[in-house]
């Protein structure tokens, strides 16, 4: 893909576990029509291990070889992948620059579906639910939303600005699941079915993708690696919220 081919490293990390995570988890299994989180999207906190896991990655930054550190970090403005931007960078000593804030790469946008589970969609909106059986979940879009195609758009538009504010650099990009699943469409270059296959495998809290210039274009280096993470000194059930 032009734009993100004239990196020398490409690397993407969720964001650590939320407390929005935590609200969908306890509502796993259950009849609940809709997931309790009282914030908006956009101001979900990190949880303790999230905050825990944040400060892993910042371990594994440092230490990575000298010329794989990343150059340039750019984080979506929603609080939880902004702060484990913050939290992974204060645990390094190389120097890097200010974190930059890109609403391009904020999580995708459900509209009148935000907070519903499964259930609740079938319940309340099942004109919806019926149009997401016949359209695929790669180009439906809800009402007031966006469709994982929508995302494909504006995530062209980030990595072509990225490509000129940062020819040959080593970027870290912060920010959501399918931020980092549509980049594998883009970057590698998949078709529907294949990045609708990857989808389905959930991409981990603070999981690190990467790929790497070969010479010829960007190859992929690992996805969804949470190795890293063995190290996260994640507090007790009791101190999470």
């Amino acid at each position: 893909m032009a734009g993100v081919n004239a990196l020398r490293w490409l690397t993407l990390t969720r964001h650590g576990e939320s407390t929005g995570n935590l609200a969908y988890q306890a509502v796993l299994g259950t009849d609940a029509e809709e997931v309790d989180i009282p914030e908006r999207d956009a101001d979900v906190p990190l949880s303790d291990t999230g905050r825990a896991q944040a400060a892993a990655l910042g371990r594994w930054l440092e230490a990575l070889p000298e010329d794989e550190r990343p150059t340039t970090v750019i984080t979506s403005p929603y609080v939880r992948a902004h702060d484990t931007a913050r939290i992974a960078l204060a645990e390094t000593s190389f120097a890097v620059p200010r974190i930059r804030v890109d609403e391009r790469i904020r999580d995708r946008e459900q509209g009148v579906l935000q907070g519903l589970t499964p259930r609740g969609v079938r319940t309340r909106y099942p004109g919806e639910a019926e149009r997401l059986r016949q359209l695929g979940k790669f180009y439906h879009r809800p009402p007031g939303g966006e469709s994982w195609a929508d995302l494909a758009l504006r995530l062209r538009s980030f990595y072509r600005d990225l490509e000129t504010g940062a020819p040959g650099g080593r970027a870290l990009v912060v920010a959501h699941d399918a931020i980092i699943v549509m980049t594998r469409y883009l970057v590698e270059e998949l078709t529907e079915q294949e990045v609708m296959r990857i989808e389905k495998e959930p991409v981990a809290n603070a999981s690190v993708t990467r790929w790497r210039h070969d010479g010829t274009g960007l190859a992929p280096v690992c996805y969804n690696d949470c190795a890293h993470l063995a190290t996260a000194a994640v507090p007790p059930p009791t101190a999470r919220r």
